[in-house]
C-alpha cells in the first residue's frame, strides 16, 4: 500500500514527462501554423513564451494560488486548534511545519499548495473548522499534508498552468489561422487539417489528463491520511459531512477547483445519468467511493 513517501519519485517523473509532453505539442502545434502562414517566428514565441509560464507557475503558485481564494495567515493564538493539529500532524509525518490560512467562507473545504514541503501551505474554511470535531479535522488536515509530502502539488502546479497555456495558445493559433496573411493558398491541406485538429483537440487533452491526476491523487492521499492518522474513520466522517453541505463556496474557480479536498461548488443531487456524466469531467472522486474505502480499511 502507498504511504507517505511512496509516490514522491513518481510525481517528480510526471512533472518532467508532462512538461516534455506539453512543451512537445505546444512546438508541434506552432510549427504546422507558422509553416501554414509562412511565420516561423510564431514557433519561437510560443516555446518561449511556454518556458517563461513554467518558470513563473513553479516560483509564485503558491502566491497565486491563495491571492485566487483569497485565504489569509494565521497564527496559533487566532485559530489554537487548527494550528495544532496541522502542527501535530507534521512533527507525525517528519514533514516541516507549513504556513497556515483561512478563508473565510461558511462552504466547508480545504486546500495545500506550494512547490515543495519547504515552501508548503494549508488552509480552511472557516465553515470547516464550524462544521468538524477534533478527529475529523485531523483527517481533512492528513489529507491536505499527504498531498504535500507525495509532492502531488508539484505535478498538478505543472499541470494546471501548462493545460491553461495550451487552450491560451490554441486560442491565438486559431485567431491566426482564421485572420492571418501570407501566401497560404499554396499549403498542404492535409497539414492544415491537422493544425485545426491540434488547436481543437489540445485544449481537450490538457484538461482530461488534469482531471485523471486529480482523480488518483485524492484517492491516495486519503489512504496516506488514514495510515498518517491510524483512524481511517476520521476523514471517511469529515468526508461524509463535508459532502452533505450544497454550499458552493464564494470563491470557488475552475482553476482552482481541483486543489480543494472537496469539489468547491458542490453542486445540488442530479439524476442518476446527469451525475454519471458530471463525474466523467468532475475534479474530484465520487465522495461515497471515497468514504467507502476508508471504512474498509478500518475493518
Amino acid at each position: 500500500m502507498a504511504t507517505l513517501y511512496t509516490q514522491q519519485a513518481s510525481n517528480v517523473r510526471k512533472t518532467w514527462v508532462l512538461m516534455g509532453s506539453f512543451l512537445l505539442g505546444i512546438v508541434a502545434i506552432g510549427y504546422a501554423v507558422s509553416w501554414y502562414l509562412n511565420d516561423p517566428s510564431l514557433v519561437y514565441i510560443a516555446l518561449i513564451f511556454a518556458l517563461m509560464m513554467n518558470i513563473g507557475s513553479y516560483w509564485f503558485s503558491d502566491k497565486v494560488v491563495l491571492g485566487m481564494t483569497g485565504a489569509e495567515p494565521i497564527t496559533k493564538a487566532e485559530a489554537p486548534e487548527l494550528y495544532n493539529v496541522v502542527e501535530n500532524l507534521a512533527i507525525t509525518a517528519g514533514l516541516p511545519m507549513p504556513k497556515v490560512y483561512i478563508m473565510h467562507d461558511p462552504s466547508p473545504n480545504a486546500f495545500a499548495t506550494g512547490r515543495d514541503p519547504e515552501h508548503a501551505v494549508v488552509a480552511a474554511t472557516t465553515g470547516l473548522l464550524a462544521l468538524l470535531d477534533r478527529t475529523e479535522l485531523e483527517g481533512v488536515m492528513a489529507h491536505e499534508m499527504s498531498h504535500i509530502g507525495n509532492r502531488d502539488m508539484l505535478v498538478m502546479t505543472v499541470a494546471v498552468v501548462l493545460a491553461g497555456f495550451v487552450a491560451m495558445l490554441a486560442d491565438f493559433l486559431s485567431r491566426a489561422l482564421m485572420f492571418g496573411g501570407g501566401d497560404n493558398r499554396d499549403r498542404s491541406p492535409i497539414l492544415l487539417v491537422l493544425g485545426i485538429a491540434g488547436i481543437i483537440l489540445a485544449p481537450i487533452a490538457a484538461q482530461m489528463i488534469q482531471l485523471a491526476i486529480s482523480r488518483k491523487r485524492e484517492y491516495l492521499a486519503d489512504a496516506s491520511a488514514a495510515l498518517l492518522t491510524r483512524y481511517p474513520e476520521g476523514l471517511a466522517s469529515a468526508l461524509e459531512k463535508i459532502s452533505r453541505s450544497h454550499q458552493p463556496m464564494a470563491s470557488a474557480s475552475h482553476a482552482t477547483a481541483h486543489l480543494f479536498i472537496s469539489d468547491p461548488y458542490a453542486a445540488e443531487g442530479k439524476s442518476s445519468i446527469g451525475e454519471k456524466i458530471s463525474n466523467l469531467f468532475a475534479t474530484h472522486p465520487p465522495a461515497a467511493d471515497r468514504i467507502r474505502i476508508l471504512r474498509e480499511m478500518s475493518k
